[in-house]
């Protein structure tokens, strides 16, 4: 079995510890509040359950976009000198400058290695923040791969915000993840669709990634996520994938065991 341990610090933000390795997933750290886009307040409802201080050094930051406030917040661009790298959107990383930010456009991949020898594979995966067409009003995003060099860890894969299409299913096609961290909450904004994976589409990439555990985050702390991992947790037990399911208490380091694979094609050589 494969330890990877996951600690959900509030809505997409989460730190991920595997392989010897730290990562932050789309860090927001600001207090409760409201953020005016262009065509769209965003309000913040709950703060996280961990500081950016408590955090403390991370190997790299995994920022599936930059222009929305519940996915970079203002904490969390200052927490983004402070990593590592900063592994992003190609458009992101021009916005957002930095001699530690780097673009990547999908399928691009990048080495993180430690002088014992400890390495890890980052590839960016494609991703879609809506119906086919949104692209012109959302803007570019990317997920993540992580494939490690050590055999006993399974890949990791971050879905960043993306709702369930074919180039989601193109990711299990190429890797076989352990774990799926997986953005959820049917997010809702512009009008009577979806922006992120809700229900359905979080089933959909249970029955594709048939061997991974699905590691929900982004499902609270805003107000235009409009399902809760309580409804995930009831749709994947009537459809018996309940077993596969792994909640996050906010705050907590919890550990997720995922299952050996009988090959491992995603692994590093």
């Amino acid at each position: 079995m494969t330890s990877i341990t996951i600690t959900l610090v509030g809505g997409p933000t989460a730190l991920i510890e595997a392989g010897g390795f730290r990562f932050v997933t789309d860090p927001t750290f600001d207090p409760p509040g409201d953020y005016a886009l262009p065509h769209v307040t965003l309000r913040k409802t709950t703060g996280p359950s961990l500081s950016a201080d408590r955090i403390g050094p991370v190997d790299a930051v995994l920022l599936s976009h930059d222009q929305h406030a519940d996915n970079l917040d203002h904490g969390g661009k200052a927490f983004l000198p402070q990593a590592g790298r900063v592994l992003t959107t190609v458009a992101g990383a021009k916005r957002l400058g930095g001699g530690n930010v780097e673009g990547l456009e999908p399928w691009a991949t990048r080495r993180l290695a430690k002088a014992d020898g400890r390495a890890v594979e980052v590839t960016a995966t494609p991703a879609r923040h809506g119906p086919a067409g949104i692209e012109p009003l959302s803007g570019d995003v990317i997920g993540f791969v992580l494939r490690f060099a050590d055999p006993a860890t399974r890949p990791v894969y971050v879905t960043g915000d993306t709702v369930w299409y074919d180039g989601v299913a193109e990711v299990a096609r190429r890797f076989r993840p352990g774990v799926l961290v997986l953005f959820a909450g049917a997010a809702q904004t512009r009008g009577p669709f979806h922006l992120t994976m809700d229900t359905n589409d979080a089933v959909e990439a249970a029955a594709t990634f048939a061997d991974a555990l699905i590691v929900p985050v982004h499902t609270e702390g805003w107000a235009h996520f409009t399902q809760s991992a309580d409804d995930l947790a009831k749709a994947f037990g009537a459809l018996g994938f309940g077993e596969r399911l792994r909640l996050l208490e906010p705050g907590a380091p919890t550990v997720i065991e995922a299952p050996p694979a009988a090959q491992a094609p995603g692994r590093l050589p």
